[in-house]
């Protein structure tokens, strides 16, 4: 007999006289009707109306259920390997893990280039805090690049200047679902043996000459959180990787649980895992089949989506062109495919009067939503607590500090009516005429 799957333990054992169910507690009529009340609440009108269709679909479901049996799977069952089937497919990668979110990939990512305090890992100036919390909490050192003012991506010149002899890794993010230039990264990085992990949180669906975003790097870290193109029930995340580590993916997202090797009169063995370095303890990332289910669905729509926003920012851009005062979203190229996630919004300070700040104010005022995403690292008080010195940090990342203070801000590029795109486009332009005054 050959060795059972790697798998997650928690199993039906199936028809016996007296059975051991994976689910204690069954999802029942009430808990379903509960999740419908959640993702379908009552509407500001037509009250009688939403109670009078609520019963009828709970008469329903009760008769859905005399038809049909209960859920016995619940976490780590069939869908989530059918999303890492499907996203293997669909990203080009050997191998995927679906997980609770992107900051556990990151996590996972790191443990197994063998990231240990003191090592260096260089990451933008702006990302998100997910990027750092694990090099942060184990006492590597994080290192801040400056950006590229044209993408708001980390600059490879920067990263270049910075790397020393501790240097173990570089985070490449791309912000907004714009690829970063990683041709110079993965030059760097083979120069100097070091590990890229992509920070593809906005940017699955994206591509870099031929080649999916997140799949270039060693490893590459999605997130599918509610206001990302597409979510897994507002919650979920996948690591990637070409390389061998990929195969204990599943076993490092369940504590190290091994059923291929059980030890004697177990069920499993529980193991340590390494890749690069030493060994390490994974931890809990376990993931359900309804943030599965909602993601394969989800998964269908991606190329729609995608496109539609690319519509969006086509349109924006066409709007705007030749405009003085404004720097228009950079949009995709023969080489370049974003996800559009975001539309980076910048202003020329020299020939307005005012800058971001003011333009924010004043856009705020005229009923249209905007924010930068993200503040640099460096402003957040847990850098200084860490003791990093974020004077000089700031310092030597002037792009990053001109953009934040004065330059860019982030649009929405949501499914929004055309009627709000042009709204949005007037109000910008109007915006921007009076501060040329």
């Amino acid at each position: 007999m050959g060795k059972k799957k790697a798998a997650d333990f928690r199993y039906s054992t199936g028809e016996t006289k007296v059975p051991w169910a994976a689910v204690g507690e069954s999802v029942n009529k009430e808990d379903i009707m509960e999740v419908i009340k959640f993702l379908i609440p009552e509407g500001d009108k037509e009250k009688e109306s939403y109670e009078k269709q609520l019963k009828g679909v709970e008469e329903e479901i009760k008769k859905l259920i005399e038809k049909g049996k209960l859920q016995t799977k619940l976490t780590l069952g069939p869908n989530v390997a059918a999303v890492e089937e499907k996203a293997k497919k669909f990203l080009r990668s050997k191998y995927a893990c679906f997980l609770p979110c992107a900051t556990h990939g990151f996590e996972l990512a790191y443990k197994f280039a063998g990231l240990k305090p003191g090592d260096e890992v260089i990451v933008p100036a702006i990302t998100f805090l997910s990027t750092v919390n694990y090099p942060l909490s184990i006492g590597a050192k994080v290192v801040l690049a400056d950006v590229d003012p044209g993408t708001i991506n980390i600059d490879p010149k920067d990263i270049e200047r910075k790397i020393t002899k501790k240097t173990k890794m570089i985070v490449p993010v791309h912000i907004g679902g714009y690829p970063c230039d990683m041709e110079p990264i993965m030059k760097l990085a083979k120069k100097h043996n070091l590990v890229v992990l992509e920070d593809a949180a906005h940017a699955f669906g994206a591509s870099y000459k031929g080649k999916m975003i997140g799949t270039i790097g060693d490893f590459g870290a999605y997130s599918f959180h509610e206001v990302k193109n597409i979510n897994s029930a507002g919650e979920g995340g996948i690591l990637t990787t070409n390389h061998s580590c990929g195969k204990d993916f599943q076993i490092a997202r369940f504590g190290g649980f091994d059923l291929s090797n059980p030890i004697k009169l177990w069920l499993y063995d529980v193991v340590a895992l390494k890749w690069k370095g030493d060994y390490f303890i994974p931890g809990n990332y376990s993931v359900t089949e309804i943030q599965a289910v909602v993601f394969l669905s989800q998964l269908t729509r991606i190329k729609k989506i995608i496109e539609r926003r690319r519509k969006a920012a086509e349109y924006l851009d066409s709007r705007f062109k030749g405009i003085p005062g404004i720097i228009p979203q950079v949009l995709d190229t023969k080489d370049i495919k974003s996800t559009y996630h975001l539309y980076l919004f910048q202003i020329d300070p020299s020939v307005l009067k005012g800058d971001i700040q003011l333009f924010k104010e004043k856009i705020t005022a005229k009923g249209v939503t905007q924010i930068f995403h993200f503040a640099p690292l460096y402003k957040f008080i847990r850098m200084k607590q860490m003791g990093y010195d974020v004077k000089k940090i700031e310092k030597s990342c002037p792009n990053a500090e001109e953009a934040f203070r004065h330059r860019a801000t982030h649009l929405p590029l949501y499914p929004l009516t055309d009627e709000q795109l042009k709204y949005m486009a007037d109000a910008i332009i109007e915006t921007i005429k009076e501060m040329r005054k």
